[in-house]
C-alpha cells in the first residue's frame, strides 16, 4: 500500500493544474473581470452566481455559502474522495508520476527512513568536528555564552567545517547518494556542482518529538560568511519548520509532568534555560510561533483541563513586544493559562544566565505575568493618559481584550486593573467591557470566517459545553464599505493576487502600515511574514499557512475577489495606486502624531522641537514624492 505522497509532488501537481478546467467540468464558468471567473455555486442552490474562481492563485470561494478551497478540496467535496485520491486523480490527468514517502512507488532517495538516517549521520559528523582544531571559533562562541563541552554534547551541538564538500564526501562514504543528501536538505546545487549547505558554522540538530534528527539550524561565525545569521534546513519530507520545536524532545517529559511549557526565542536560550533548571523550554526554528506549533504543544501538554501554563519569554525591545502581541492573537487556542516573562534590561535567557546566573533565569519564569495583563499594559502604553482623548482611546482598544477573557470570573478583576491603569471610574470601564462582550457575542466584533468558537474551547473543540448556534459564514462583503476599510481590502487583494506587479520597496512600506480593520490586519501580518522571503515568496498557500486558522478563509476570499479593473494593462497602475494610498495614509497618521507631540512641547525642549520639525518636513517630502510617482 502506498504511503503519504511527497509534499513536493502535491505542490507540483497543483501548480500544473488549471483549477478552472477542473471546476469547469462541474460548473459553467464565465469571465468576471481580470483573472476572475464566476458561476452558480455547486454547493448550494442560488439564482445569481456568487461562486468565484481565480485560476491565477488556484482558489475558489462562494460568497453565498462560504465554501472555499483549492482544486484538491473541490474534488474531495464534489466526488467524496480522499485527499490522496484527489492528488492521484489529477496526477494521472497530467501524466505526472507520484512518489510516496513510505512504500508504494517511493524511490530509495525519497524514503523517509533514509532521510532520517542521513540527518543522523550528519549530526554525528558535526559533533565530531566540534572537537577538532578547526572548530576553535565555534568552541569560543559557546564558551563566551557560558556553554562548556558537556553542554554542547547534551544538546548535540556541532560544527560544520568551512569546506566545499567535507560533509558530502563523508556521507557518500557512508553509502548515501547525492539525491538522498539533496532530499534531506544537507547539500545544495550551484554552478560548480553539489556543495555542503552548512559551512563554517555552529550547528544545532533539530529533532522531532520522538528524538529523531529531522534538520539543522546553523549560526554564522565567520566575518567572510555573507549568508544569513541563522540558516536552517529547507522544507523537506521530514522537516517542516512550522511543526518542529527545538528542544521538545528533551523537554516533553517535564512538560507533560509539570503541565508547563516555556517558549523562548532561540537555540542558545533553550540551552540556557535547561542548564539553569528550566527544563520545559522550547523554541521555534526560523519561524514565528504559530498554529501548528500550538497543536503539537497541546498534545504534549495534555491541554484539555485548563490547569496548564504556557510561558512566553520575549526580548524587551520593540521586536519582542510585537512577538508578544502575535502570541496573544493565538492565546485562546490554548486551554492552558498563558503568561509572559520579560527579563530585566531586556536580556534574553542566555544573556541573563551569563550576566546573573542560573537563579536569575528561574526567577524570570517564576515572576511571569498573565498574558492579558501584559497585553493590556502594551495597549495602554501607546496612549497619552494625561489627556481625556488618550484615556478614552485606550479604553476602546483595551476593553475588547478584557471581554475576550475565557474565564468570566477573571473579567471583573481585569476590569478593575484596567480602570487602575487608565485612572478611570470602574463603572465606566465595566460598561465598556460589557459592551465589547455583547458585540463579541452578537458577531459585531470580527472573528474571521466561519462559525464562532464555543466559549472557552480552544480551536473549536468543545469540553462539555453547548456550542454556539451556527451562524452565517463570515464574508468580506460584510466588511464596512467606508473608504478606509475598502482601501485596506484592495491593498490585500493587490498583494495576494498581483505581488509581482508591485514595487518591492512600496510593498515593504505597505505591509508596515497600520491597518484599522483587525481582521484585515491579521492577513496583512501573514503577508508580511512570507514577504521576508522576497516578493516571489508571496503565495496564497504560504499566507494561509502563516495566519491563524480562523483567518484562512479571509485570505482565500481576498485571493478570489474580483479586482475593480477591466483589463490587464490597468492592473499595474491600480496596484501602485492602492499601495501608494495606504502608505500616504500611514505617513499622514505619523505626521499628525508628530504634530501633536510638537504642540505638547510648546518650546520647552528646543532640540526636541527642532528634531520633530525636521521629521515632519521629511514626511511631507516623502508624501510629495509618493504622489509624484
Amino acid at each position: 500500500m502506498a504511503g503519504r505522497i511527497r509534499q513536493s509532488d502535491v505542490e507540483e501537481v497543483k501548480s500544473r493544474t488549471n483549477i478552472a478546467d477542473i471546476i469547469g467540468e462541474y460548473v459553467s464558468l464565465k469571465s468576471a473581470g481580470v483573472g476572475s471567473m464566476k458561476g452558480l455555486c455547486p454547493f448550494h442552490d442560488e439564482r445569481s452566481p456568487s461562486f468565484n474562481v481565480r485560476p491565477g492563485v488556484g482558489f475558489y470561494h462562494c460568497f453565498g455559502c462560504g465554501e472555499s478551497g483549492d482544486v484538491y478540496s473541490f474534488l474531495q467535496k464534489m466526488d467524496h474522495v480522499s485527499f490522496t485520491e484527489a492528488v492521484e486523480r489529477l496526477a494521472g490527468r497530467i501524466g505526472y508520476e507520484l512518489h510516496y514517502e513510505d512504500g508504494g512507488q517511493a524511490s530509495d532517495h525519497g524514503n523517509r527512513a533514509r532521510l532520517l538516517a542521513a540527518n543522523q549521520a550528519a549530526a554525528e559528523f558535526f559533533a565530531e568536528q566540534l572537537l577538532q582544531p578547526i572548530a576553535e571559533v565555534g568552541r569560543r562562541f559557546l564558551g563566551e555564552r557560558g556553554f562548556d563541552a558537556e553542554a554542547a554534547k547534551r544538546f548535540g551541538v556541532g560544527f560544520a567545517p568551512k569546506s566545499w564538500d567535507a560533509l558530502t564526501k563523508h556521507l557518500r562514504g557512508r553509502g548515501f547518494s547525492t539525491e538522498e543528501l539533496a532530499a534531506a536538505g544537507l547539500v545544495s546545487q550551484g554552478d560548480r556542482g553539489v556543495y555542503d549547505r552548512f559551512r563554517g558554522r555552529l550547528v544545532w540538530p533539530i529533532r522531532d518529538v520522538t528524538g529523531q534528527t529531522v534538520g539543522f539550524g546553523a549560526r554564522r561565525l565567520l566575518e567572510d560568511d555573507n549568508g544569513p545569521k541563522y540558516l536552517n534546513t529547507p522544507e523537506t519530507a521530514v522537516y517542516h519548520k512550522a511543526q518542529v520545536l527545538y528542544g521538545l524532545d528533551l523537554a516533553k517529559r517535564d512538560i507533560s509532568r509539570s503541565q508547563r511549557v516555556v517558549v523562548v526565542e532561540g537555540y542558545t536560550d533553550v540551552m540556557a534555560c535547561h542548564l539553569a533548571g528550566v527544563t520545559t523550554a522550547i523554541a521555534t526554528c526560523g519561524t514565528a510561533f504559530g498554529v501548528d506549533h500550538i497543536k503539537v504543544l497541546r498534545r504534549v501538554l495534555g491541554d484539555d483541563s485548563g490547569v496548564g501554563e504556557v510561558v512566553f519569554t520575549f526580548d524587551g525591545d520593540e521586536a519582542g513586544q510585537k512577538a508578544a502581541m502575535r502570541a496573544f492573537a493565538e492565546e485562546q487556542r490554548f486551554a492552558a493559562q498563558t503568561f509572559v516573562a520579560v527579563a530585566p534590561d531586556g536580556l534574553d535567557p542566555c544573556d541573563l544566565r551569563l550576566a546573573r546566573g542560573d537563579h536569575a533565569v528561574r526567577t524570570l519564569v517564576d515572576t511571569k505575568v498573565p498574558m492579558f495583563e501584559f497585553v493590556l499594559r502594551q495597549i495602554v502604553g501607546r496612549y497619552d493618559l494625561d489627556t481625556v482623548e488618550g484615556r478614552v482611546s485606550a479604553l476602546r482598544q483595551a476593553a475588547p481584550v478584557v471581554a475576550e477573557i475565557r474565564d468570566p470570573a477573571l473579567r471583573p478583576g481585569y476590569s478593575r486593573e484596567l480602570a487602575r491603569m487608565l485612572g478611570m471610574d470602574l463603572g465606566e470601564v465595566g460598561r465598556a467591557v460589557r459592551a465589547a462582550t455583547s458585540r463579541s457575542r452578537s458577531g459585531e466584533r470580527e472573528r474571521g470566517p466561519g462559525e464562532r468558537r464555543p466559549s472557552g474551547a480552544p480551536g473549536g473543540e468543545q469540553r462539555g459545553e453547548q456550542a454556539d448556534a451556527p451562524v452565517r459564514p463570515f464574508s468580506i462583503t460584510d466588511l464596512p464599505n467606508d473608504p478606509s476599510t475598502r482601501l485596506e481590502r484592495e491593498v490585500l487583494q493587490a498583494m495576494l493576487q498581483y505581488p509581482a506587479s508591485a514595487d518591492p520597496a512600496l510593498l515593504g512600506h505597505a505591509v508596515e502600515a497600520r491597518f484599522e480593520n483587525p481582521s484585515l490586519a491579521v492577513v496583512r501580518d501573514g503577508i508580511a511574514a512570507v514577504l521576508a522571503g522576497g516578493v516571489e515568496a508571496i503565495s496564497v498557500d504560504r499566507v494561509i499557512a502563516q495566519v491563524p486558522a480562523p483567518f484562512a478563509g479571509i485570505v482565500q476570499q481576498l485571493a478570489v475577489l474580483p479586482v475593480p479593473q477591466r483589463n490587464e494593462a490597468a492592473i499595474a497602475g491600480w496596484v501602485r495606486g492602492v499601495l501608494s494610498s495606504l502608505v500616504d495614509r500611514e505617513l499622514l497618521r505619523q505626521k499628525v502624531e508628530l504634530m501633536g507631540r510638537l504642540t505638547r512641547l510648546a518650546g520647552e525642549d528646543r532640540a526636541s522641537y527642532e528634531m520633530l520639525q525636521r521629521a515632519i518636513v521629511e514626511i511631507d517630502r516623502e508624501r510629495v514624492a509618493l504622489r509624484a510617482e
